[in-house]
């Protein structure tokens, strides 16, 4: 299954290849990979997501489509937007790796900062309970986030 998962999720990034992004009809993509819409629905959730730095447009019906749109650091409604809002007032340690990762793969932190970073958001740091622990996590990736582009921007460390 998960071969499967990454075969559609590299077809996917190959279409985007050319632009940021690409429409595509869940059951023709279901069809060509000889698996259910529901497959595609799984890779589309699980590697698009805004953790990922992607968003997800859908249509419903005869004509529906699934549009996937990359995310760009200084473009309306920009990925720091996007991502704040994605951690909110908690967020797990997954998710926060893997908001982490896409930074790193999208080249926004390099891998020094990407390692901090999971250090910082890591169960090992955060010596309180759970609830409490997913909550300081949001507050301090929120702050890594922030900083980072400002990096990114050239602004000044605060």
């Amino acid at each position: 299954m998960a071969q499967l998962s990454d075969s559609i999720e590299r077809f996917i990034k190959e279409l985007m290849d050319q632009d940021s992004q690409v429409e595509v009809r869940r059951n023709e993509l279901a069809q060509h990979f000889g698996c259910a819409p529901s497959q595609i629905n799984y890779v589309l959730a699980t590697r698009f997501s805004v953790d990922h730095g992607y968003l997800i447009e859908s249509r419903r019906g005869g004509g529906g489509y699934v549009r996937i749109v990359r995310m760009r650091e200084h473009a309306e409604g920009n990925l720091l937007d996007a991502l704040i809002k994605r951690v909110a007032n908690s967020i797990d340690e997954d998710s926060a790796c893997a908001i982490i990762a896409h930074l790193l793969d999208r080249k926004i932190i390099s891998r020094n900062e990407a390692l901090l970073m999971r250090a910082a958001v890591g169960k090992n740091a955060l010596a309180l309970p759970i609830s409490a622990k997913d909550v300081l996590r949001a507050a301090i990736l929120k702050n890594m986030l922030s900083q980072a582009f400002r990096n990114l921007e050239g602004g000044e460390v605060r």
